[in-house]
């Protein structure tokens, strides 16, 4: 088609921007599995820019052939008024053809690349299956090779003890046979074994020989090889795609399959000895873990028990004799230990004292509330503690270590004076070495002094009595030591061993004293222990903080404790990820006598729990779920006596006590552990209060989920709830109430109990009526005419009706009338006309007990 024609058949009479395209053909295609598909190919060719079929597109700037050009034109737009076309379309043109021409290199380019890979890869496999191939001929070969060799050994030895002896003038009738019989040879298998069998028949053996293959037949091989060829046409490689139809080999993932049977065939085939194991039986174990322990599959397992007549599944428990049955029977040893026993060497035992090395005190300040703890420990670590504290009592356990200035540490324990947290104070004392008991000069010895006295006394720590707050007026030491003699605390003034020292946390007076005795007393203690093993220690207190996770703040009594050891504490477990001093600086080791907070468990623990390090995490898992076993078993022991809701709810019918359900949630967890004791310990055999949940964090939705099934408050003591717990809790309508001292929680709670107290019943006398005549009236029913012998009468007040001096009813006055008026009292001398309520059987003579009953507001 010539351009001209181009612009008489568009509209516009400008030829569109195209590829002339030139003729067509079909190239068959072949895919996977034999398909294969005819695809028609259109073929590309240059196009020609004049109007001369054939020739080559012009060139900028050259003239072509045909065109005209006019005077002062330049060839190009010559040739662009030759094709109807300005010269910017022309020149685009010309660019979008010498783009489609490096566009069709450049693909034509890919395609010789991908081809030239393509074969590389195909011809790679078809070597490496030609190796394995050869290989396993090879291997054939050589078996047969073998197999030949063993049966013409063992015909000639047959023969020849069949044989008779030969005669002396004819040795070369057998022997020379027998001597020269060739061996087979690798190169040509059959002709050797031919060989053989024609030695064997010459000795006068028997060979059995394979038949001719019959008309009907074919040879073995050759059905073996066609029936295989037939069977494997259906394999697709690489190769087979590239070469077309021909013959389709084996692939590797099949030889590899094939190989893989032929093993597992020959290992099945001989007779493997059986392993005897010892099984460690535990007290309780699945049936699944019963057959991990003995290497065997669990499904024989439960085969064996299913012919016993037991249907079990793998999660079944099973009891010990069966379990030992079952091991005895499948040809192992049980051996029977104790679930505790996961315990042993938790705590290794002590260390040699050749290895041990002096370790700093550990010194806990103890006392009543608000004698002066903090302040003085303030004092000696010139810090002010005491202001971050709520109401200015220490709530929970610091835990600090001061360098003195001879370079001396000092480990202090603070612990609170108030009488929730006895248990704190107990956990205090048995993790020092040393108590500090304050005493405040002018206040003397107290209830929490006292049992101070009696934490440290049952740890066997001994005292030095810090006789505080001196600067004050009416300050007594003196009345101090004479009160401290009545619980065995003998000063060293008065002839007993303690050191008392006098001094002003407020105006840093007699510091140098205290620390001067505390060294002294550690030296005396001759306090030690070793660095290099591993950690264990205490935990003084645990938190669980936004941001941080579970934070317990822990002292560690002997070895070394690293970043990055599995620790065990409580039913908590973890990879230490960090330790934070009282500084907030970070540590990479922790030694003796250091306390730390460390982060990275995966529960906060119950303060006063042991901790240790383990030396992975399987044995961390296997304690602390052992553990934790221990817990659900000892809580599900206490709640038992009613396992369907019908039991429980008549339990709750039949008791009497009413309870106030709690929810508990504290910063720390002896705080909260400390609330929840106290508020158990309000109420008497008819009210009291229950922690129904106590933990430490912040308030969640959890949290308010509990409170409402339970119908209960929660009380949050130094934490904060979250915007979805608040706005859960005023849908739900929870009360939730803040709280940052302890003395607040205890007094709302013990008001709120004395409300559900029934109030008490106080009965006065007030008069005696003597019954004159009883009259009988249709409308009011019977009425007694009394005269008041004694005191007062008051209508609606109670009475009793007495009758020979025994009370025959008892309930209220109905009608009190003087003459036909209603009067709301009758005094002694006055006659009047009485009637009870529900109750008419009165006589003559009987007399009447007036008497008033008060309720009084009950206190716990």
């Amino acid at each position: 088609m010539s351009d001209n024609d181009d612009r008489n058949q568009g509209g516009s009479g400008r030829r569109p921007l195209s590829l002339n395209r030139g003729g067509s053909g079909t190239v068959q295609q072949s895919f996977a599995r034999g398909r294969s598909k005819s695809v028609v190919v259109e073929k590309k060719r240059k196009r020609v820019v004049g109007p001369q079929s054939g020739g080559s597109p012009a060139a900028p700037g050259k003239p072509q052939p045909g065109a005209t050009q006019r005077k002062g034109e330049t060839p190009l737009a010559a040739k662009a008024r030759e094709l109807g076309l300005s010269e910017e379309e022309l020149v685009a043109r010309q660019r979008a053809i010498q783009r489609a021409r490096a566009e069709a290199a450049q693909k034509e380019e890919k395609r010789k690349e991908a081809e030239a890979e393509r074969s590389q890869r195909a011809e790679e496999e078809q070597r490496l299956l030609e190796a394995k191939q050869k290989r396993e001929a090879e291997e054939a070969a050589d078996a047969e090779r073998r197999k030949a060799e063993a049966e013409a050994e063992a015909a000639a030895a047959a023969a020849a003890a069949a044989a008779p002896a030969p005669a002396k003038g004819d040795p070369d009738d057998v022997a020379p046979a027998r001597r020269e019989a060739p061996k087979p040879k690798d190169k040509n298998k059959d002709r050797d074994i031919d060989d053989a069998d024609s030695m064997l028949e010459a000795m006068g053996g028997r060979v059995k020989k394979k038949g001719a293959p019959g008309p009907g037949r074919a040879a073995p091989e050759k059905a073996r090889a066609k029936a295989d060829h037939g069977r494997r046409s259906g394999k697709l490689t690489i190769q087979n795609i590239l070469d077309g139809d021909e013959d389709r080999q084996r692939s590797l993932a099949s030889v590899r399959r094939a190989r893989e049977r032929e093993k597992q065939r020959r290992q099945q085939g001989g007779e493997r000895d059986k392993i005897q194991r010892e099984v460690v039986l535990p007290e309780a174990i699945t049936v699944q873990e019963l057959a991990v322990r003995m290497a065997e599959r669990a499904a024989d397992v439960v085969k064996y028990l299913m012919k016993q007549g037991q249907m079990v599944r793998v999660n079944d428990v099973l009891d010990l004799d069966t379990a030992e049955l079952i091991i005895e029977d499948f040809g192992h040893i049980a051996k029977r230990v104790s679930e505790s026993d996961v315990e042993e060497g938790f705590i290794a035992d002590d260390d040699p004292e050749d290895s041990k090395q002096p370790r700093p005190p550990v010194v806990t300040v103890m006392g009543h509330v608000d004698h002066g703890k903090t302040s003085l420990l303030d004092a000696l670590r010139s810090t002010d503690v005491v202001r971050g504290e709520a109401g200015g009592i220490t709530q929970h356990i610091g835990a600090y270590q001061v360098e003195l200035k001879s370079g001396d540490k000092i480990t202090f324990l603070d612990t609170p004076g108030h009488a929730a947290f006895s248990a704190m104070r107990s956990r205090g004392a048995m993790a020092t070495d040393i108590v500090i008991l304050v005493v405040a000069a002018d206040d003397g010895v107290m209830p929490q002094t006292i049992e101070a006295i009696k934490h440290a006394q049952a740890a066997g720590a001994p005292i030095i009595v810090a006789i505080n707050k001196m600067d004050r007026e009416g300050a007594n030491p003196q009345k101090v030591l004479t009160d401290l003699l009545q619980h065995e605390v003998i000063v060293e003034s008065m002839g007993g061993e303690t050191q008392a020292i006098e001094v002003s946390a407020l105006k840093k007076t007699g510091l140098e004293e205290l620390t001067d005795a505390i060294t002294m007393q550690a030296e005396l203690l001759e306090l030690k222990a070793n660095p290099d093993r591993a950690a264990d220690g205490v935990v003084v207190e645990s938190q669980v903080e936004q941001g941080r996770g579970s934070v317990a703040t822990v002292l560690v009594k002997r070895g070394t404790l690293k970043r990055g050891d599995i620790v065990v504490a409580g039913a908590q477990w973890g990879r230490v990820r960090a330790m934070i001093d009282e500084r907030n600086q970070q540590l990479k080791e922790l030694g003796p006598s250091q306390p730390a907070e460390i982060l990275g468990l995966d529960g906060a623990p119950e303060p006063g729990e042991l901790f240790s390090v383990v030396d992975s995490e399987a044995r961390a898992r296997e304690i602390v779920d052992y553990r934790q076993r221990q817990k659900r078993q000892s809580a599900s022991a206490a709640g038992a006596g009613g396992a369907s809701l019908e039991q429980m709810l008549a339990r709750l019918q039949s008791s009497d006590i009413q309870e106030m359900p709690l929810v508990v949630k504290a910063d720390v967890q002896g705080s909260a552990e400390a609330i929840a004791q106290s508020l158990e310990k309000i109420g008497n055999d008819e009210v009291k209060a229950r922690v129904i949940y106590g933990a430490a964090g912040g308030v969640n939705e959890s949290d308010i989920l509990l409170a409402k099934s339970s119908g209960a408050p929660v009380f949050a003591f130094n934490v904060r709830a979250n915007k979805q717990a608040r706005q859960m809790a005023e849908a739900e309508g929870v009360e939730i109430r803040y709280y940052s001292i302890i003395y607040n929680i205890l007094d709302d709670v013990k008001g709120t109990l004395e409300g559900m107290l029934a109030p008490e019943k106080r009965e006065t006398f007030i008069g005696y009526a003597e019954i004159l005549e009883v009259f009988n009236i249709s409308k009011a029913g019977k009425v007694a005419g009394c005269r008041v012998t004694e005191g007062v009468v008051k209508r609606g007040s109670g009475v009793r009706l007495l009758r020979d001096d025994t009370v025959i009813h008892e309930g209220k006055l109905k009608t009190l009338k003087r003459f036909k008026d209603e009067v709301p009292e009758v005094r002694a001398g006055t006659e009047c006309g009485m009637a009870f309520e529900n109750y008419e059987d009165l006589q003559k003579g009987d007399l009447i007990e007036c008497f008033e009953v008060e309720e009084v507001e009950r206190k716990l």
